[in-house]
């Protein structure tokens, strides 16, 4: 069953190391030290209901009923186009730089809707994990679970692995010329993973 686990493992690792909208603010996260575990853990539970889900069989689902792909295509745009514009004016009108000691005006609650909001209103997560890795999984029947857990686990060490990382680039940041470099390179992730996803173009 070990290779059956590291085939879900593998697959499910090449499909979320590209940088995009959701990889970027865990990035930005970390780098703030700002609830840093509750973004890790959003996102890899998301990511492990949604592979489950998939591998229960509900990419079906979704393909069948593409409203759904729909509704988080362009939710997902309009919510990255704000985003992208919060950046730009963070680092054109905005003179911070980090505080090391991860201090930060978001609440907790705001931190969790953003991210879940990243996670869910993505319509590429649930081609990804729901359909691609649900239908992928049927090739390994019976254990088809070891395969789901195997990119479960993935998700787990990745976005953990991308956060708590990302922590040591807290004394580059302690510049504000960095910080504002940074905002903007965000700015420019979102707007354009927006711009893909209403002409309905796959994100890389």
């Amino acid at each position: 069953m070990m290779p059956t686990f590291f085939a879900g493992f593998s697959l499910g690792l090449s499909l979320i190391v590209a940088i995009g909208s959701q990889n970027a603010f865990v990035l930005k996260q970390g780098i703030k030290n700002h609830n840093l575990f509750l973004v890790c853990l959003i996102c890899a539970v998301s990511d492990a209901i949604l592979i489950s889900l998939g591998v229960a069989g509900f990419g079906v689902i979704v393909t069948r009923f593409p409203e759904i792909e729909q509704i988080a295509r362009y939710g997902g745009a309009i919510f990255l186009t704000v985003y992208s514009l919060i950046s730009f004016k963070s680092a054109f009108s905005t003179n911070h730089a980090l505080n090391p000691e991860g201090d930060d005006n978001s609440s907790i609650l705001k931190t969790m809707g953003i991210c879940l909001a990243f996670t869910w209103l993505n319509p590429h997560v649930y081609l990804d994990t729901v359909v691609l890795l649900g239908s992928i999984s049927t090739q390994y029947q019976p254990y088809h679970h070891v395969f789901g857990a195997g990119a479960v686990t993935s998700s787990f060490l990745f976005f953990f692995g991308l956060g708590y990382g990302a922590k040591k680039l807290a004394p580059i940041f302690s510049q504000p010329k960095a910080w504002k470099v940074l905002e903007f390179i965000i700015g420019i992730i979102m707007l354009s993973i927006a711009i893909h996803l209403i002409y309905d173009v796959p994100s890389t």
